[in-house]
């Protein structure tokens, strides 16, 4: 945790610094403007800092307005920086075509004040319609057609939310918006992959109830994601618990002889002492016929030793880089990074690209959804009935 601390606030605090050096070039204020900037920045810096601490000294008003202060403008940093990195790469060939002409001209108008100020409000722009897309919760549909399924359960309908983040950010508004689209599926099974909750759980325990009201006639199954344990493990299970689900830790469930659901837990778990439990080779087993098997897993990663063991696996936890161009460095860590994969030996990966999200209230190219899944069982050939 402390490395990945260190690693973020180096690149964020980079990008700070080059939002600074480029306002500077382009507007031409002095070093006393230059100095009450530079405080200001460090106060947004450390914004998650300030927040983290507030909450811990009981100040829940004083840190929720923080974490919205800070993390909008994280959002709209990302879209400055990235503006301003494209238009210095559009630049470097422009100035390598030589110092007099046309070239150069444009060149120097790329480092101007119009275009400074042209990207900033861009970037504005561009902030407003990602907190717009992130408060648009899709409801994405799949359907699996499948002879694993017993004749006395001809069909399974299946809800999946993963990455919620309820916290600071994401309260009572968006628990209840979720609750009324999940409520309005009518799923048979309800079910959360991970990061159900933010790295701070002050003040959310009221939302428990408003996810536990959600009707799932055969069960709501929930796994732990990262962000439990980011968020102390002891409360985040309360949590879970509370909110109605049943949490699967390395373990699997049979319900009503026709689905049979196993949930993993989250690697983070190591760095937090938690010794690995079965490995999911071994919790799966071999399948078996006439039941469906679900894998709960909170990355979208396949263990090479699970291959025809399962025959779909629910994930979350990459957001579809939640703010492009991120979701380009995010596909470098996890290649199947959104929607529906088939499993070698057979079996789905649908990955979510979540429910919520995590830092800025914001999502650009990647809509928030809520995952459908449709089960239905295949009739064999040659079993129709003709009157």
């Amino acid at each position: 945790m402390s490395l990945f601390l260190l690693s973020f606030f180096l690149i964020y605090g980079s990008m700070h610094i080059y939002a600074l050096l480029k306002a500077r070039s382009a507007l031409a204020f002095g070093p006393g403007t230059t100095l009450a900037l530079l405080l200001l920045l460090g106060v947004l810096l450390c914004a998650p800092i300030v927040m983290h601490h507030l909450s811990r000294h009981g100040y829940e008003n004083a840190a929720r307005i923080v974490a919205h202060v800070g993390y909008l403008w994280m959002g709209f940093l990302f879209f400055f920086t990235c503006l301003n990195f494209s238009t210095d790469l559009l630049r470097l060939p422009l100035w390598a075509m030589g110092r007099g002409g046309s070239a150069a001209n444009a060149a120097s108008v790329l480092a101007g004040r119009s275009a400074f100020l042209c990207i900033s409000v861009l970037a504005v722009a561009l902030s407003a319609y990602a907190i717009v897309e992130a408060s648009r919760i899709e409801v994405v549909r799949v359907r699996i057609v499948t002879d694993r399924l017993p004749a006395s359960v001809p069909s399974l309908r299946i809800a999946q939310i993963t990455d919620l983040h309820l916290g600071y950010i994401h309260r009572n508004g968006k628990a209840g918006e979720v609750a009324a689209l999940v409520a309005r599926e009518r799923p048979d099974i309800f079910v959360s992959t991970g990061d159900l909750v933010d790295g701070e759980l002050d003040g959310v325990e009221g939302l428990a109830e408003i996810l536990r009201g959600i009707p799932a006639p055969r069960g709501k199954i929930a796994v732990l994601g990262n962000h439990e344990y980011y968020a102390g493990i002891g409360r985040s299970i309360a949590f879970t618990r509370k909110s109605g689900f049943t949490l699967l830790r390395d373990e699997s469930v049979t319900i009503d002889d026709a689905v049979r659901i196993a949930g993993v837990d989250d690697p983070a778990g190591a760095q937090f002492g938690r010794s690995g439990g079965a490995s999911e080779a071994a919790l799966l087993g071999n399948r078996p016929d006439g039941r469906f098997t679900l894998l709960l897993k909170h990355r979208p990663q396949l263990d090479p030793a699970t291959e025809g063991k399962f025959d779909l696996q629910l994930s979350g936890h990459t957001h579809h880089g939640q703010i492009f161009p991120f979701r380009l460095l995010t596909r470098l860590v996890y290649p199947l990074l959104v929607g529906d994969h088939p499993v070698p030996g057979g079996g789905t990966l649908h990955v979510s690209r979540g429910t919520g999200t995590w830092g800025p209230p914001m999502r650009f190219l990647a809509p928030p959804e809520i995952t459908v899944v449709d089960i239905v069982r295949s009739v064999p050939v040659g079993s129709y009935r003709h009157e």
